[in-house]
């Protein structure tokens, strides 16, 4: 009988965990109402459907996750309620090859753009501000 009342709690990982829990300690967002807020939004689904904040999502599950322009399809690999540094995050899943090379691709998209940009400092100069108020009053002119 002494053991029932010394039982030592199972420390071991969970079978299941919230999916706002989840997403924060794989490091997908930097808060767990940030990660509330897109699965809300519909910016996540877990195996195809829309989930909820508290959904419980177990190894093997499929996620789909939006950020900004961002698409990140994940296969869950194991599970964690705790923040973890970026390397032990990246083991707590592994990105589809095909979600990889559209990020990939999308990177450099983006790169590409910012070197077309003419104003290299970010700020556009007075010839550039008169254009972009023509621009707004009067819309594009071929």
């Amino acid at each position: 009988m002494a053991d029932k009342f010394h039982h030592k709690p199972d420390h071991s990982t969970p079978l299941e965990i919230r999916i706002d829990r989840w997403l924060w300690a794989a490091r997908f967002f930097k808060t767990r109402q940030l990660a509330v807020t897109a699965i809300k939004a519909g910016k996540v689904e877990l195996n195809a459907h829309k989930a909820k904040p508290s959904k419980l999502v177990k190894v093997g599950d499929r996620l789909k996750i939006r950020r900004e322009r961002f698409i990140f399809e994940v296969d869950v690999l194991a599970l964690n309620d705790k923040r973890l540094g970026a390397v032990a995050a990246q083991a707590l899943y592994r990105e589809q090859d095909m979600s990889r090379e559209r990020r990939e691709k999308l990177i450099m998209e983006m790169a590409a753009e910012r070197k077309s940009v003419r104003f290299a400092d970010g700020r556009p100069g007075k010839r550039d501000r008169r254009v972009l108020e023509q621009f707004k009053r009067e819309g594009y002119k071929p």
